[in-house]
């Protein structure tokens, strides 16, 4: 089939390119139109949290957005200032309400309240004007402090810093591609090729994207999520594909003979790589969770694209160029890139590992394994405003206002669901729970608790302030007293009444539940999957089983990467952040699926050579070297690629951003490095024959992925 493909796209060049850039507009088109649908508070809720969510939002009771305006230290002209933002507040049509200015237990601050109008959406593009007022009042007091903090506020900025370091890595990012490119082909044309396929393929996902983000909405990270994975993916699968048809170049084909052996060879590899990486992404929709299920759509069609490309508009584009696309060349870089010599390099890495394989695995195996040990007690936490960086202003406030008003913090919601002729029993038991709280250590005391009934009287809620963290210890055990202790004592009494707790501590008990609940699945999932998919592809239960084995051992290692990079402080001045001791808790199992994903990318291509060379009769060392060596340098080219995308995201101020790329990086170098160097070839050379074992029935159907020579191809087929 991709031999197929290719020859129609080399014959028919002009029909092939036309059709991949009408593809392209098409989709820029309809992200164009459409837009890209962000999901709600009510699409990411889980458990009960998601159920009062709910309740909330039918009984009309989301609680409106609220910003505070901090003004130190208290006294005379501070009131006078409070008074001067209440009144330049209440007069802004963005503004709903203004509260009356609350001071700290302490003494030494007051707040001002103001509710805004609209959505969260609406509130973060409204907030600046209520910034330019807590401004004027700042120059009118110039021997006060007065600042302003919220929800509006605090995504506004954090918004515009992740805009601005997203906007860096994009400038960034095209130039080292090219230059890594640049060092791997000595040529201009060559280098440009897979990155113009890749940039194309992430503008067709991300418009695609925006037509699927109807049925699955956008959790807020699909866009970067696409770029990440298509500029990687994009670039390599042009890359195996364009270095297998140099290659053959250089042997002296012509180039539809050449175009069409690395559409059987490198491109049949990209189809299983790309497969690969989707079936891996679709773990992600076991989690029932729809950041997942928009990262998971988002990765699957760029991946797809991707594969798309490669195997129709690049063969059409290497047609049309001919060897013109090893031009301009760059005089050194070409010499270097271009050598007929054989190689010393590799030869010289792979010697232990083919002369003394099992000493060279169990001391590979073993150093892999100790860097995974500190994944052991990697500890994971939610993204919160604790990870957000400190130097944005907005978050210094923050935390000075939550320093001197707890409740303005994390909170309990508590939701009531009961019928209507009964809102005054629960309205009593609301306020008994108000009462136990207010003499509870786990709770917050600075403001009484609020408690607001629906129109209809069916449903009622109660905010209860928390002052601690989150994300802390602390938080989560005032959420089980109020869970198992306070509310079946009070509204839970109630009978045919039912009720739930929301809140940035609920949202975080339960969303960690969900994942723990479902993590086995997926790992399962992937797991199983890609067995079955390299033993069908290669057609042997070892190479499937292989395939596991050194993908699990290097996706655990990066995870003990992770663990002592983020969980301790020791690499907080190189990677320039504060450590909050933990890991975001979606990160491990994204990179786990998405690096068992990518993975593949390495070990089909590698494996495919290796089993040409055994397809050859070479005996099995022998092949292990010739397929490695023959790959080497492709591996390594996509390998840097991928480590300098990636390590840009490294380098972002968002902390989760910061982490994901770090995991990636590491990954990603452990995998190309250790595992295709180290641990694979002294494997294979230990099983031996036992390679390519299969049951009967599995060796009877069709030949597995280089089985055969390339050599038997021909322009007719």
């Amino acid at each position: 089939m991709t031999v197929r493909i290719a020859r129609w796209s080399a014959t028919h060049p002009g029909r092939a390119i036309g059709g991949w850039f009408a593809f392209v507009v098409l989709c820029l088109a309809a992200m164009s139109v459409a837009g890209i649908q962000q999901a709600g508070q009510l699409d990411l809720g889980i458990g009960e949290s998601g159920r009062a969510d709910r309740m909330l939002d039918e009984g009309g009771l989301e609680a409106p957005i609220t910003e505070n305006v901090l003004i130190t230290p208290a006294g005379g002209d501070a009131d006078e200032a409070a008074a001067d933002v209440a009144e330049a507040m209440a007069a802004l049509p963005e503004v709903e309400a203004v509260g009356t200015p609350v001071t700290s237990p302490d003494g030494a601050a007051v707040t001002v309240p103001v509710t805004m109008t609209g959505d969260e959406e609406q509130a973060e593009e409204d907030v600046q004007a209520l910034l330019d007022v807590t401004a004027g009042v700042q120059e009118q007091y110039p021997d006060l402090r007065v600042e302003q903090a919220g929800e509006a506020s605090v995504m506004k900025g954090f918004f515009a810093l992740l805009e601005e370091d997203l906007g860096t890595i994009a400038v960034l990012s095209l130039p080292i591609t090219l230059l890594v490119l640049l060092v791997a082909f000595g040529a201009i044309l060559a280098a440009g090729v897979p990155v113009l396929l890749a940039i194309s393929s992430v503008g067709s996902a991300i418009g695609l994207y925006a037509l699927a983000s109807y049925a699955v909405p956008d959790g807020g990270t699909v866009t970067h999520l696409v770029l990440l994975i298509g500029m990687a993916v994009g670039v390599d699968y042009s890359l195996f594909y364009l270095r297998r048809e140099r290659e053959e170049r250089a042997r002296g084909r012509d180039t539809l003979q050449a175009v069409e052996i690395a559409a059987a060879t490198s491109g049949h590899s990209v189809v299983v790589s790309g497969l690969a990486v989707a079936v891996s992404m679709a773990g992600l929709y076991l989690a029932a969770d729809v950041n997942f299920a928009s990262m998971a759509t988002g990765a699957i069609l760029v991946v797809a694209i991707a594969v798309i490309g490669s195997l129709t508009v690049l063969p059409a584009l290497l047609a049309t160029l001919g060897h013109r696309i090893d031009r301009p060349r760059v005089p050194v870089l070409w010499r270097l890139t271009n050598q007929q010599r054989p190689p010393r390099f590799w030869p010289a890495v792979l010697r232990p590992a083919l002369r003394h394989p099992v000493a060279t695995l169990v001391v590979s195996v073993l150093a892999l394994l100790a860097l995974a040990a500190p994944a052991l007690n990697l500890k994971l936490a939610n993204p919160d405003e604790a990870a957000f960086p400190r130097s944005l202003p907005v978050m210094q406030t923050y935390d000075r206002l939550v320093e001197a008003f707890p409740s303005t913090g994390a909170a309990h919601e508590v939701v009531v669901e009961a019928p209507a002729d009964e809102a005054g029993e629960v309205r009593a038991a609301l306020e008994d729970l108000a009462a136990r709280t207010g003499a509870d250590e786990n709770f917050a005391h600075d403001q009484e608790p609020v408690i607001v009934q629906s129109d209809d009287g069916r449903f009622s809620s109660l905010r209860v302030g928390v002052p601690f963290g989150p994300d802390s210890e602390e938080a989560e055990h005032s959420l089980e007293v109020l869970r198992d202790e306070l509310i079946p004592a009070t509204t839970g009494a109630l009978p045919g009444t039912t009720t739930a707790v929301t809140g940035d501590v609920a949202g975080g008990v339960d969303y960690n539940d969900n994942l723990a609940a479902k993590l086995p699945w997926i790992i399962g999932f992937v797991l199983v999957l890609a067995f079955v998919m390299m033993t069908v592809t290669f057609r042997s239960v070892v190479v499937g089983l292989t395939t596991v084995f050194v993908n699990l051992l290097s996706t655990v290692a990066a995870f003990g990467v992770l663990a002592l990079v983020f969980q301790y402080s020791w690499a907080e001045g190189l990677l320039d952040f504060t450590s909050t001791g933990t890991v975001v808790v979606w990160i491990p199992l994204f990179l786990f699926v998405i690096l068992f994903g990518l993975s593949m990318d390495y070990h089909v291509f590698v494996v495919s050579r290796i089993r040409e060379a055994a397809g050859r009769g070479l005996p099995i060392r022998h092949a292990v070297r010739t397929g490695i060596t023959t790959s080497a340098g492709t591996v390594t080219s996509a390998a840097l690629v991928m480590v300098a995308v990636f390590g840009l995201f490294a380098a972002m101020r968002v902390l989760e951003m910061k982490q994901m790329g770090v995991g990636l990086a590491v990954a990603v170098l452990i995998d190309a490095v250790v595992i295709r160097a180290v641990v694979l070839p002294s494997l294979m050379a230990l099983l031996g024959d036992a390679n390519w074992w299969a049951p009967r029935w599995l060796r009877r159907s069709r030949p597995a992925v280089g089985a055969g020579s390339e050599r038997e191809l021909t322009p007719a087929g």
